[in-house]
Parts: C-alpha cells; structure tokens; sequence
C-alpha cells in the first residue's frame, strides 16, 4: 500500500485493518492462519478507548489521527551507536533499527548453550520448533495491540537458552527508532525460552532518535523452566513525539525465579503492560518499575501478577517521579487462584509529584480465591518534605540541590535493584545530568 493511500486515512484502525488485508502475511502455514485470528480480533476488539476500564485514564485519539505507515527494513536509519546512552551492555548485543535486525552493528560472544537469532531469521531456519510457544503466552484474546503486532510483526529476537546453562554476561536487545519521511509503525516481539535450571539476564533497550511520530509496539514472552533464574531488564528513551505501548509476559515452572524491571524515561505517550504468571510450586516473581513524566507527556503501567500455583512469593515495587503538566497511571492486580495457598505477595506503588500540575492515578488490586495467604498491597502519593529539605540547606547546601538529592534517593530505590552493573552506573550518569545539580549529589553519592 502506498503511503498516499495511507495517509487519505485518519483513523489508525481502519488504516491498519486495511493495510493487513492486502499485505502478504509472512510465515509458515500456521504463522500465517496465527496472524489471520490476530487480524480478526484486532478488527473486533477496535482501538481501546477510555471506556476500557484498563485503558480508563489513557487516550489513544492522538493515535487514531497519526498516518502510520508499517516500517519496512529498507527505510531503517542510520545510526551512531556510539552516540547514544544506553547502547552497550557486554559482549553480546542484538541491534534493531526501526524494528528490523541489523547484522552489521550487532556483536556475538555467545558461551556453548546459548542462541540468539533475529525472529525472522529462526522463523526460516526452524519455524516449527517456534509453532508451539510464539504468540502462545502473551495472548491477543482480548488487547488490541498485542493483536496488531502478531499479526504484523516481521522482525524482533529468539533467545534460547539450554537446560543448565549459566550466563555470565547480559544479552542486550537494543532498538533504535526514527521515523525520517513521516510517522512510522514498528512491530517488534521478543521469545526467550530459557530451560530448567539455566541463569541468564535480558537487556532490552528502546531509544528513539529525532523525526516524526512513530508508534513503537512491542511485545515480549518470557518461559522460565524449572528452577530457572531470569532478569530482564527495559529501558525505554523514545523521542518526546513518539509513542510506545509494550507487553511483557513471563510464564514460569517449578522453583523458578523471574525479575524484571521497566525503566521510563521519555515518549508521548507510553504504555507498559507486565505480566507474570507463577505457573509451579516454589515460584518468585518481581515486578520492579521507574518512571520520570515531564512536560504534557503521559506514562501508563499496567501490572498482573497471577499465583497459579501454591507456595509461590512474589514482590512489587514501582515508583513514579511527576513534573511539569506530565500525568501517570499505575493499575497492579495481584491474582491469587484457588488452589494457590501460602502465597506470599507484596505491592507497593510510590509517586513523588514536583509540580502541582502533574497528575497520579494509581490503583493497587488484589484477587484472592484462596484462605492461606499473606498478600498486602499500598500507594503513596506527595510530594518533596519541607523538613527533609531545611536540614540539607541548613548544612550549606543549596534549595535545588537539596531537592535533587532527595528526587535521587527517592529514585535509588528501584535503580538500586538492577544486578547488571554497567546497566545501574549508566541509569545513574542520567539521573545526575537530568537533576539540577545533578554534579553535587553525584559527590553526595
């Protein structure tokens, strides 16, 4: 379809709808009938709007009115790797330019034990061992977005990881978007089966150059075997005019142990859904986030923990820093099954607000069907203390720079949890340049 066509449409519904009609669906034969039903559902379920009660405090008619084209590998943009924060995490790194694999900036050191492929690449080279598990877990039964992207995505990565194996160093994902000629769809999904009792550690990062509006929608499935540990790890930078709604889903066995953290930095409008289901006895599930909001931007996260299965813990911690006019939502549910007795579940959501125009909405959630459980769940929402802020000035320090050290603590909290090093120091050299005086609570730290 050609972008004329495209752009005669004001709607990104009917434009993508339309654009999965007459586009030549990839894949094998069960790929294809796969990416068929998704098309199927995402034409009845529609755009979610604020009468979705997941979606109730964010709005996608800025979306309806965009012209987004599907990005295709030839209008990828060139890239300066070394220009970019957030870009190099170990010896091992897959780089994605407006969703498409690209085999000249990435680098392998893999140890024995471990793939990782471009997904179109293992879609040609063992499609059928994909049948069973792609799109499988993060299902598109009911959200419109995972819907559009399986059904459209044509690239993203395969990590497989051998029963046993332990690595050392983190895989890093890294995708660069920029939309040069006009506002751009990118389609990206990640598939990380990691076999019982392996150990390894996911870096995703999503950072958007200058340009126009592009949609980034991406989806990631996560299979933790038994007594498997996973962390995976998101940083999401995109550009101030570009949005980016994301789902995360892990799916783990017996003992297994999967944590993993969103860091917002910047976009117009993002969303993150993360999903965990603890699907064995014995199971630890974290869900750890961060979000800064400045200027008109909106940041939505949307959290499900389900305990399937008994005897499983899992913990919670977001924290959210709100400037200027920028608004967040945090929504976390907490689903206890029947049968999933000595369950042991914490959440807590805290927002910091620095102006009085920024906005909060946040709803913890638990859903208990079992009696034997130890389940809490609490939100917070204020601002800087007075008190804490005369005792640093008292000490010589000035007003901003007191506030910045406390914005830092505050942040350090979640920063604090990342295992990757390199990964926690850089999130760190941003803090200090995104805080005013940053330099002075740098020597304070």
């Amino acid at each position: 379809m050609t972008r004329a066509v495209m752009e005669k449409k004001d709607d990104l519904f009917e434009a993508m709808v339309e654009f999965g009609r007459s586009a030549e669906l990839s894949g094998p034969t069960w790929l294809k009938e796969r990416r068929a039903a998704a098309l199927k559902r995402f034409e009845d379920l529609g755009l979610p709007t604020k009468r979705d009660e997941s979606w109730r405090f964010t709005d996608t008619k800025v979306l309806k009115r965009t012209p987004f084209v599907p990005a295709v590998a030839d209008a990828s943009p060139g890239v300066d790797l070394s220009d970019l924060s957030f870009s190099t995490f170990g010896e091992d790194r897959l780089v994605f330019l407006n969703g498409h694999f690209a085999e000249e900036l990435s680098s392998k050191n893999l140890p024995k034990g471990i793939r990782v492929r471009s997904l179109a690449t293992a879609l040609q080279q063992d499609a059928d061992g994909l049948e069973p598990i792609l799109g499988r877990y993060a299902t598109s039964e009911h959200e419109a977005f995972n819907s559009l992207n399986l059904a459209l995505f044509q690239d993203g990565a395969v990590i497989e990881v051998d029963p046993g194996c332990v690595v050392e160093s983190p895989i890093h994902l890294l995708f660069v978007n920029r939309a040069a000629d006009g506002p751009l769809l990118i389609n990206t999904r990640v598939l990380a089966v990691c076999g019982d009792n392996s150990q390894v550690s996911l870096v995703e990062s999503h950072l958007g150059l200058p340009g126009h509006p592009y949609l980034s929608n991406g989806v990631t499935e996560v299979l933790a075997g038994d007594n498997a540990v996973v962390d995976h790890y998101k940083v999401q930078q995109e550009n101030s005019d570009a949005f980016h709604i994301a789902t995360f889903q892990s799916h783990q066995g017996r003992n297994a142990n999967v944590r993993t953290m969103t860091v917002t930095l910047s976009g117009a409008v993002v969303r993150n859904e993360t999903n965990a289901v603890l699907g064995g006895e014995g199971g630890w599930a974290e869900l750890n986030g961060l979000f800064l909001v400045g200027e008109d931007h909106h940041v939505d996260n949307f959290t499900r923990i389900e305990h399937a299965k008994p005897h499983c813990d899992s913990r919670e911690v977001y924290r959210g820093i709100l400037s200027e006019q920028g608004s967040g939502v945090f929504r976390g549910r907490i689903v206890v099954a029947k049968d999933a007795q000595k369950t042991d579940s914490k959440q807590t959501n805290n927002n910091l607000l620095l102006s009085d125009e920024a906005l909060i909405n946040t709803k913890p959630q638990l859903e208990i069907y079992a009696d034997d459980v130890k389940c809490t769940h609490g939100a917070t929402i204020g601002q800087l203390e007075k008190e804490a802020i005369f005792y640093l000035r008292s000490r010589g320090i000035s007003e901003s720079a007191a506030r910045s050290m406390l914005i830092y603590a505050f942040a350090t909290d979640v920063v604090g949890r990342i295992k990757v090093e390199s990964l926690r120091e850089e999130l760190d050299r941003y803090l200090f340049s995104w805080l005013p005086k940053g330099e002075v609570v740098r020597e304070a730290f």
